[in-house]
Protein backbone atom coordinates (compact mmCIF):
# COMPACT_ATOMS: atom_id res chain seq x y z
CA UNK A 1 0.00 0.00 0.00
CA UNK A 2 2.57 2.24 0.63
CA UNK A 3 4.09 2.19 -3.23
CA UNK A 4 1.04 2.80 -4.41
CA UNK A 5 1.04 6.24 -5.15
CA UNK A 6 4.39 5.26 -7.10
CA UNK A 7 2.73 2.85 -9.31
CA UNK A 8 -0.11 5.75 -10.41
CA UNK A 9 2.35 8.37 -11.27
CA UNK A 10 4.19 5.40 -13.34
CA UNK A 11 0.18 4.00 -14.25
CA UNK A 12 -0.77 7.87 -15.40
CA UNK A 13 2.83 8.37 -17.40
CA UNK A 14 2.75 5.60 -19.84
CA UNK A 15 -0.89 5.33 -20.54
CA UNK A 16 -1.62 7.45 -23.19
CA UNK A 17 1.95 9.63 -23.23
CA UNK A 18 3.98 6.88 -25.45
CA UNK A 19 1.71 6.99 -28.13
CA UNK A 20 2.39 11.15 -28.83
CA UNK A 21 4.45 10.63 -32.20
CA UNK A 22 8.27 12.60 -32.30
CA UNK A 23 7.30 15.67 -34.12
CA UNK A 24 9.47 18.45 -32.31
CA UNK A 25 11.49 21.19 -34.36
CA UNK A 26 15.31 21.91 -33.62
CA UNK A 27 16.03 24.65 -31.43
CA UNK A 28 17.63 27.69 -33.21
CA UNK A 29 18.88 29.77 -30.85
CA UNK A 30 22.25 28.52 -29.21
CA UNK A 31 24.24 32.01 -28.32
CA UNK A 32 23.89 30.80 -24.40
CA UNK A 33 26.22 27.62 -25.80
CA UNK A 34 30.29 27.76 -26.84
CA UNK A 35 31.38 25.24 -29.44
CA UNK A 36 34.86 24.39 -28.11
CA UNK A 37 36.98 22.98 -31.17
CA UNK A 38 39.63 20.50 -30.73
CA UNK A 39 42.73 21.71 -29.27
CA UNK A 40 40.66 24.53 -27.59
CA UNK A 41 41.20 25.06 -24.11
CA UNK A 42 37.74 24.27 -22.11
CA UNK A 43 36.12 27.01 -20.37
CA UNK A 44 35.24 26.65 -16.87
CA UNK A 45 32.31 28.74 -15.35
CA UNK A 46 32.56 29.75 -11.29
CA UNK A 47 29.10 30.49 -10.03
CA UNK A 48 28.49 30.54 -5.69
CA UNK A 49 27.41 27.14 -5.81
CA UNK A 50 28.83 24.82 -7.97
CA UNK A 51 31.70 24.47 -10.29
CA UNK A 52 31.19 22.79 -13.50
CA UNK A 53 33.03 22.86 -16.96
CA UNK A 54 31.42 24.06 -20.18
CA UNK A 55 29.46 21.29 -22.40
CA UNK A 56 31.47 20.58 -25.04
CA UNK A 57 30.46 19.96 -28.81
CA UNK A 58 31.51 18.48 -31.53
CA UNK A 59 29.78 21.42 -33.97
CA UNK A 60 27.26 24.02 -33.44
CA UNK A 61 24.67 21.72 -34.88
CA UNK A 62 25.37 19.17 -32.07
CA UNK A 63 24.26 22.07 -29.62
CA UNK A 64 20.68 22.04 -31.20
CA UNK A 65 20.16 18.76 -30.40
CA UNK A 66 21.36 18.80 -26.75
CA UNK A 67 18.41 22.12 -26.38
CA UNK A 68 15.56 19.67 -27.37
CA UNK A 69 16.97 17.05 -24.90
CA UNK A 70 16.98 20.24 -22.36
CA UNK A 71 13.24 20.87 -23.07
CA UNK A 72 12.21 17.02 -22.88
CA UNK A 73 14.22 17.12 -19.38
CA UNK A 74 12.77 20.25 -18.02
CA UNK A 75 9.59 18.67 -19.10
CA UNK A 76 9.89 15.16 -17.25
CA UNK A 77 11.89 16.75 -13.79
CA UNK A 78 9.09 17.91 -12.36
CA UNK A 79 6.67 14.58 -12.45
CA UNK A 80 9.52 12.67 -11.09
CA UNK A 81 10.10 15.08 -8.51
CA UNK A 82 6.01 15.28 -7.27
CA UNK A 83 6.26 11.61 -7.27
CA UNK A 84 9.25 11.16 -4.62
CA UNK A 85 7.72 14.25 -2.66
CA UNK A 86 4.33 12.67 -2.33
CA UNK A 87 6.01 9.10 -1.84
CA UNK A 88 7.75 10.16 0.82
CA UNK A 89 4.95 12.57 2.39
CA UNK A 90 2.83 9.10 2.06
CA UNK A 91 5.17 6.70 3.86
CA UNK A 92 5.47 9.61 6.54
CA UNK A 93 2.02 9.65 7.42
CA UNK A 94 0.87 5.86 6.93
CA UNK A 95 3.79 4.97 9.61
CA UNK A 96 1.54 6.81 11.98
CA UNK A 97 -1.85 5.64 10.86
CA UNK A 98 -3.12 2.54 12.94
CA UNK A 99 -6.02 1.85 11.20
CA UNK A 100 -5.95 -0.52 7.78
CA UNK A 101 -9.22 1.23 6.84
CA UNK A 102 -7.71 4.87 7.63
CA UNK A 103 -4.41 3.83 5.79
CA UNK A 104 -6.17 2.62 2.13
CA UNK A 105 -8.74 5.88 2.41
CA UNK A 106 -5.61 8.40 2.42
CA UNK A 107 -3.73 6.50 0.00
CA UNK A 108 -6.59 6.53 -2.35
CA UNK A 109 -6.85 10.44 -1.64
CA UNK A 110 -3.73 11.15 -2.52
CA UNK A 111 -3.90 9.27 -5.20
CA UNK A 112 -6.94 11.20 -6.86
CA UNK A 113 -4.94 14.66 -6.20
CA UNK A 114 -1.96 13.41 -8.24
CA UNK A 115 -4.46 12.22 -10.96
CA UNK A 116 -6.61 15.65 -11.16
CA UNK A 117 -3.45 17.63 -10.78
CA UNK A 118 -1.20 16.23 -13.12
CA UNK A 119 -2.70 13.36 -15.65
CA UNK A 120 -3.75 15.40 -18.77
CA UNK A 121 -0.25 17.06 -18.69
CA UNK A 122 1.55 13.79 -18.68
CA UNK A 123 -1.14 12.09 -21.30
CA UNK A 124 0.61 14.72 -23.56
CA UNK A 125 4.54 13.23 -23.05
CA UNK A 126 5.92 11.65 -26.29
CA UNK A 127 7.99 8.68 -25.99
CA UNK A 128 10.90 10.29 -25.24
CA UNK A 129 9.89 11.99 -22.11
CA UNK A 130 8.05 9.07 -20.79
CA UNK A 131 11.51 7.55 -21.09
CA UNK A 132 13.42 10.42 -18.94
CA UNK A 133 10.48 10.10 -16.41
CA UNK A 134 11.42 6.37 -16.08
CA UNK A 135 15.11 7.12 -15.38
CA UNK A 136 14.02 10.10 -13.24
CA UNK A 137 11.73 8.29 -10.38
CA UNK A 138 14.39 5.18 -10.54
CA UNK A 139 16.96 8.73 -9.52
CA UNK A 140 14.64 10.87 -7.12
CA UNK A 141 13.39 7.54 -5.03
CA UNK A 142 16.08 5.47 -5.43
CA UNK A 143 13.52 2.22 -6.54
CA UNK A 144 12.63 1.53 -10.74
CA UNK A 145 8.89 1.13 -11.19
CA UNK A 146 9.39 -2.53 -11.66
CA UNK A 147 10.87 -3.11 -8.49
CA UNK A 148 7.50 -1.39 -7.03
CA UNK A 149 4.99 -2.98 -9.14
CA UNK A 150 6.57 -6.53 -8.49
CA UNK A 151 5.30 -6.14 -4.74
CA UNK A 152 1.33 -6.65 -6.61
CA UNK A 153 -0.31 -9.73 -7.94
CA UNK A 154 -3.58 -8.01 -8.62
CA UNK A 155 -4.69 -6.65 -12.32
CA UNK A 156 -2.95 -3.47 -11.32
CA UNK A 157 0.40 -5.36 -12.40
CA UNK A 158 -1.26 -7.28 -15.60
CA UNK A 159 -2.70 -3.53 -17.25
CA UNK A 160 0.75 -2.03 -16.48
CA UNK A 161 2.76 -4.16 -18.69
CA UNK A 162 -0.07 -5.22 -21.15
CA UNK A 163 -1.12 -1.82 -21.82
CA UNK A 164 1.54 0.42 -21.45
CA UNK A 165 5.44 -1.15 -21.10
CA UNK A 166 5.06 -3.29 -23.35
CA UNK A 167 2.78 -2.10 -25.83
CA UNK A 168 4.99 0.92 -25.76
CA UNK A 169 8.59 -0.86 -25.57
CA UNK A 170 9.15 1.40 -22.37
CA UNK A 171 11.08 -0.89 -19.43
CA UNK A 172 9.89 -0.27 -16.29
CA UNK A 173 13.26 -1.68 -15.28
CA UNK A 174 15.32 0.95 -16.33
CA UNK A 175 17.02 2.40 -14.00
CA UNK A 176 19.68 5.75 -14.02
CA UNK A 177 23.47 5.93 -14.25
CA UNK A 178 25.23 8.38 -15.47
CA UNK A 179 28.15 7.41 -14.32
CA UNK A 180 27.98 5.56 -17.42
CA UNK A 181 25.13 5.75 -20.00
CA UNK A 182 25.22 8.78 -21.89
CA UNK A 183 21.92 9.64 -22.42
CA UNK A 184 21.71 9.34 -18.10
CA UNK A 185 24.94 11.66 -18.44
CA UNK A 186 23.10 14.50 -20.50
CA UNK A 187 20.07 14.09 -18.51
CA UNK A 188 22.33 14.68 -14.99
CA UNK A 189 24.41 17.80 -16.62
CA UNK A 190 21.13 19.50 -17.72
CA UNK A 191 19.83 18.96 -14.01
CA UNK A 192 22.73 19.97 -12.63
CA UNK A 193 23.38 23.06 -14.74
CA UNK A 194 19.43 23.94 -14.11
CA UNK A 195 20.24 23.67 -10.19
CA UNK A 196 22.44 26.00 -10.41
CA UNK A 197 20.73 28.74 -12.46
CA UNK A 198 17.76 27.92 -10.15
CA UNK A 199 15.75 26.75 -13.34
CA UNK A 200 14.29 23.89 -11.68
CA UNK A 201 13.81 23.20 -8.15
CA UNK A 202 16.56 21.28 -6.29
CA UNK A 203 15.99 17.87 -5.14
CA UNK A 204 18.43 15.34 -3.85
CA UNK A 205 18.58 11.88 -5.70
CA UNK A 206 18.22 9.17 -3.92
CA UNK A 207 21.13 7.14 -5.86
CA UNK A 208 25.01 6.77 -4.88
CA UNK A 209 26.64 9.03 -7.88
CA UNK A 210 29.63 11.85 -7.84
CA UNK A 211 28.74 13.85 -10.64
CA UNK A 212 31.49 16.51 -10.45
CA UNK A 213 34.34 13.07 -10.92
CA UNK A 214 31.89 11.53 -13.70
CA UNK A 215 31.70 14.78 -16.20
CA UNK A 216 35.65 15.38 -15.24
CA UNK A 217 36.12 11.91 -16.96
CA UNK A 218 34.17 12.27 -19.75
CA UNK A 219 35.79 15.78 -19.97
CA UNK A 220 32.11 17.64 -20.25
CA UNK A 221 31.77 16.11 -23.72
CA UNK A 222 28.14 15.88 -25.16
CA UNK A 223 27.32 13.25 -27.41
CA UNK A 224 24.13 13.49 -29.43
CA UNK A 225 24.74 11.16 -32.27
CA UNK A 226 21.55 8.73 -31.16
CA UNK A 227 19.21 12.04 -31.11
CA UNK A 228 20.96 13.04 -34.52
CA UNK A 229 19.84 9.52 -36.19
CA UNK A 230 16.49 9.50 -34.62
CA UNK A 231 15.75 12.82 -36.33
CA UNK A 232 17.02 11.82 -39.63
CA UNK A 233 15.33 8.31 -39.26
CA UNK A 234 11.88 10.58 -38.94
CA UNK A 235 13.15 13.22 -42.02
CA UNK A 236 13.42 10.40 -44.11
CA UNK A 237 9.75 9.12 -43.12
CA UNK A 238 8.25 12.35 -43.83
CA UNK A 239 9.96 12.46 -47.18
CA UNK A 240 8.51 8.77 -48.10
CA UNK A 241 5.17 9.73 -47.18
CA UNK A 242 5.74 13.56 -49.30
CA UNK A 243 6.20 11.13 -52.14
Amino acid sequence: MKKLLYIYIVFNSFLVSAQVKENDSLPESIDEYVFVKPGDTLTVQLTEFSLLPKPKFKSRNDIRYYLWFKRKVFKAYPYAQVAATRLDTLNTRLSKIKSKRKRKKYTKQIQNYIEGEFTDQIKKMTRTEGRILIKLIHRQTGNTAFSNIKEYRSGWKAFLYNTTANAFKLSLKTEYHPEFENEDFLIEDILQRAFRDDQLEYQESKLNFDFTKIITQKKAEIDVEVYKAMFSKIRKKKKRRGK
